[in-house]
């Protein structure tokens, strides 16, 4: 009776264990980054978190929330950052379970910016053509934009204010966290010094050094101009207008405006940022250029510097914001 009665317990036990969620990592080739430049691979490496009910209810389908990782970082990184399956079993079974997919965009001089040209590959497409079309025939998906959510930290946050209001046909909702550079890059970032530098000599700087190089990559290609395949912010040792209007174009504090259709189109739209955030000022200026524009969104400053609260604020804040703000799971 005894052993029965244990043997009972340990069932019940196992009942009452909540599911656990899933995390495969894949491999994604995009054809719209093959090809660049720079030698970025084609081939991505991309996780994704499958919620609880994934491999019980066979015939569900899933809202998808996309994660873009931030500068100088991998998807490998986040993952070890944030507990993204940990928080998907927090949520538990039912209505507001979703899919998670966290894709991989680094290049040679530290990250994309999400953005698309020769020198870079273009990795706007691999998001919003390859990598969703991918998830979308491969895993249980709702192929909607009301069941589709973007969200990233600080470039990742860049990347999805710039691709959200770009591709309102694909996504529903955004939360974009300690996102970086909402201000035009200023002309004082154009230093003069890399001009005569060699490759090897840039890939010895240090990351935010580098980040010059990144953001000339994405946004002022150059094909012609070996060896960076870029113009680098200056000539002749000073400030070019062209390359630097070409820089503030890609703010999207400065994209806003022309898409303020998109913007209102979405089911809910968040913006946080730390107290002591570096990028406070960044994020200040969208959220007040937003406010003024009329643009509905939720905004928060909370005591924090740039990553030291994401892990908890993702399964606080951003998945409660998606199960709130996403439709079609089935």
């Amino acid at each position: 009776m005894r052993r029965i009665l244990a043997l009972l317990a340990a069932l019940c036990a196992l009942i009452a264990m909540p599911a656990l969620a899933r995390v495969e990592k894949i491999t994604v080739h995009s054809p719209s980054v093959a090809g660049n430049l720079e030698g970025n691979s084609p081939d991505r490496t991309v996780y994704v978190i499958l919620p609880p009910s994934y491999d019980t209810v066979k015939k569900r389908r899933f809202p998808v929330v996309y994660f873009l990782h931030g500068f100088n970082s991998t998807a490998e990184t986040y993952m070890g950052r944030i507990a993204f399956d940990d928080d998907l079993k927090a949520l538990g079974k039912g209505p507001r379970e979703m899919i998670v997919v966290v894709p991989d965009s680094m290049t040679k001089w530290g990250g994309s910016m999400y953005s698309s040209s020769p020198t870079i590959g273009d990795f706007e497409g691999f998001i919003v053509r390859d990598l969703i079309g991918w998830i979308d025939r491969h895993y249980r998906s709702v192929p909607r934009r009301e069941a589709r959510g973007l969200v990233g930290h600080s470039m990742g946050g860049y990347g999805t204010l710039r691709l959200g209001m770009k591709y309102p046909q694909l996504f529903g909702a955004l939360y974009a966290m300690n996102p970086c550079c909402q201000i035009p890059r200023p002309a004082s970032l154009a230093d003069p010094r890399f001009e005569g530098l060699s490759v090897e000599q840039a890939l010895a700087l240090d990351w935010m050094s580098r980040g010059n190089f990144a953001v000339a990559a994405a946004w002022s290609p150059n094909p012609g101009k070996a060896p960076f395949f870029a113009d680098l912010g200056t000539k002749d040792g000073k400030p070019d207008d062209f390359v630097l209007a070409q820089w503030a174009a890609n703010s999207p504090a400065a994209m806003a405006a022309q898409y303020i259709p998109a913007l209102k189109s979405m089911a809910g739209i968040a913006i946080d940022t730390g107290d002591t955030d570096f990028v406070r000022p960044d994020d200040e200026l969208i959220h007040a250029h937003l406010t003024k524009l009329g643009v509905p969104h939720d905004w928060e400053m909370y005591a924090g510097d740039h990553g030291n609260r994401i892990k908890e604020r993702f399964g606080s804040k951003v998945l409660p914001f998606f199960a709130k703000h996403l439709k079609g799971s089935k």
